[in-house]
């Protein structure tokens, strides 16, 4: 009831948005909120699922994270005045900067300071969460290394601190952390590009 609540206090405040661009503020809002419940939706699909592709994964936080800063960006673009072309831009460089949001979310889960972090360090590999590390260390692990893998992702009583330390030990071997690091970067470097096509 809360979140119905929210929901339709956002399409109030969207309402006060200058005539002209009304129609676009909306539509857009409405994309986003409803690739916002597919995003959660394919999460926890996933979590009944060994089979979830890395480029499954990409989409499911594009969903869920990314275009929430996308679609705010581009509302605020549209109702500022911007050209349709420029708040496209300003979407991409959102959509892009959000997931590598969530990737460096996904890397300081295994391997980030929790007294920096503010979270649990290990949450996600306790959850058995198919994060971008879990599945690129799947796809790139083999024979007893794979295997150990998928028993600690499959394993119902275990002890906690063996099983962080077990998985992220199999994620230094395979180097995940430079891995993700990459890949975080090349979304990084997408957004700058359409950032650059805004002028002013």
């Amino acid at each position: 009831l809360s979140g119905d609540t929210m929901l339709v206090q956002a399409y109030q405040m969207i309402a006060e948005a200058p005539a002209n661009v009304l129609k676009k503020a909306l539509d857009v809002f409405s994309q986003i909120a409803t690739e916002v419940c597919e995003g959660q939706q394919y999460d926890m699909d996933f979590e009944m699922r060994d089979d979830v592709a890395i480029s499954e994964y990409i989409k499911m936080i594009e969903y869920k994270t990314a275009v929430l800063l996308a679609g705010a960006l581009k509302i605020g673009a549209l109702t500022g005045g911007a050209t349709e072309d420029e708040a496209n831009h300003l979407y991409e460089f959102g959509r892009n900067i959000g997931i590598a949001f969530q990737l460096k979310d996904d890397l300081l889960d295994v391997f980030g300071d929790q007294d920096k972090f503010g979270k649990q360090v290990g949450g996600d590999i306790l959850a058995n969460k198919k994060t971008y590390l879990y599945l690129k260390s799947l796809s790139d692990a083999e024979g007893a290394q794979k295997e150990n893998l998928e028993h600690w992702f499959s394993s119902k009583e275990f002890e906690a601190t063996e099983k962080v330390k077990a998985v992220k030990s199999i994620y230094s071997e395979l180097h995940i952390e430079e891995q993700t690091t990459t890949q975080m970067q090349a979304y990084y470097g997408v957004p700058m590009q359409h950032l650059s096509q805004i002028s002013g």
